[in-house]
């Protein structure tokens, strides 16, 4: 829908619908929609309560009668407002599973179905990587699909491992800046090194050998160099034996790849059982990274500041804000107002912001995090407020499983 807009030169505007979305919340954003001629693109849709779905496909009714008898003014809720005909009303969704309602036959009735076939990985892949400036563009789009296929075949299957289009877009994206970075580098060794340092951390001992052969077989008698993270991996050590920990140098490793991690995506879970070292991996790069900034030897390494809490041990109305039943004001939640004012900083200072939800993730609360954590990079709160976030944030998870994690 975004591509769409963006062809046709349309404004759009992305809103992730939660449960919590109330009908007053809804009539704002269709009036604003109405009002300037936008397109609304209305994520989740079938999270909205049905009740005010219902309600809904009558107000969507009214714009669609105004736009059909061609009127410049309409009637809406009690109020005349424009009636721009450029106006767009999409909803996306998802059917059948935890927290999602099906749409009443009144509001399917107005929505002409589209449904989305399974991308072709490779046409995707040699379009990125020619955009990304790579030369054999076609050859290397079809042995990376054809390693993420042979990957998701014969590794072992677990509930964090993902070979789907997003994961494989966060690796051309960082394989076209180790491009740029080192000219000098053949193509397949910047694509490589971006699949390993993406895939790697994190795959179970037991498929790294698998992964390897993987690639040794789709590119025989190839010689990778390591990338270079020594002051990194001094400043870890340094700041371990500071802390009173012992230098294990798998933890070290670990800690190095929570910094390669975070370098390619915003959104970061870290997978493992209670005392796995979880949070002390992610202290101890923020205080690494808090040294190097200190002496002053790479402008990459900037002070972090974090923002912890548990997002399970509170209700959803307490975590992202809600509406008083009685008074209809609104009370903020506490996610929202540290990622409110994690965005307040990243614009006064280079600093970094962590915000990290040290809890178990589940579907019913993740699913309001579903547009920030994807390109939109943007909270959507039930009082259609949207706070857009920036690349100096990340977004930290700490949790045992993704068992029960949506998709």
């Amino acid at each position: 829908v975004k591509e769409l807009a963006k062809i046709s030169g349309k404004h759009c505007v992305v809103f992730n619908c939660s449960d919590g979305l109330s009908l007053s919340a809804m009539l704002t954003l269709f009036k604003v929609v109405a009002a300037t001629g936008a397109w609304g693109c209305f994520d989740e849709f079938n999270r909205i309560p049905v009740e005010v779905l219902s309600v809904v496909s009558a107000q969507i009714k009214t714009i669609q009668t105004a736009l059909a008898d061609g009127l410049k003014r309409f009637t809406f809720e009690g109020r005349e407002i424009n009636c721009v005909p450029t106006i767009g009303i999409f909803i996306t969704m998802n059917p059948g599973y935890a927290g999602r309602t099906e749409l009443p036959d009144n509001l399917k009735a107005l929505f002409r179905p589209v449904v989305m076939v399974v991308p072709n990985l490779a046409m995707i892949c040699e379009n990125m990587l020619m955009s990304e400036g790579f030369g054999k563009a076609k050859l290397l789009a079809k042995k990376m699909t054809v390693l993420y296929k042979l990957a998701k075949e014969q590794l072992s299957k677990q509930y964090h491992y993902d070979f789907g289009l997003r994961a494989l877009k966060s690796v051309l994206v960082m394989a076209g800046g180790q491009k740029r970075a080192n000219p000098e580098l053949h193509e397949n060794i910047s694509l490589i090194r971006a699949m390993q340092e993406a895939n790697v951390p994190r795959f179970l001992a037991q498929d790294l050998p698998l992964f390897d052969g993987i690639i040794s077989d789709l590119y025989p008698n190839l010689e990778i160099p390591a990338v270079d993270y020594g002051t990194l991996q001094s400043a870890v050590e340094a700041v371990l034996v500071e802390s009173g920990l012992q230098v294990v140098p798998r933890f070290v490793t670990k800690v190095i790849e929570l910094y390669q991690t975070f370098n390619v995506r915003f959104g970061v879970m870290a997978v493992g059982p209670t005392g796995g070292g979880k949070s002390c991996c992610y202290r101890a790069l923020q205080s690494a990274m808090g040294k190097l900034h200190k002496e002053g030897t790479d402008k990459a390494y900037q002070p972090v500041n974090t923002y912890v809490f548990n997002p399970k041990c509170i209700t959803m109305g307490e975590l992202y804000g809600e509406f008083n039943a009685l008074t209809q004001e609104w009370t903020d939640g506490i996610a929202s107002s540290m990622i409110r004012q994690a965005v307040s900083l990243t614009s006064q200072n280079d600093d970094f912001q962590w915000v990290v939800f040290d809890g178990p993730v589940d579907a019913l609360w993740i699913e309001n995090m579903n547009t920030v954590l994807d390109d939109n990079m943007t909270l959507c709160l039930a009082n259609s407020e949207r706070i857009k976030l920036n690349t100096k944030m990340q977004m930290l998870f700490e949790v045992q499983d993704l068992a029960v994690a949506s998709p």
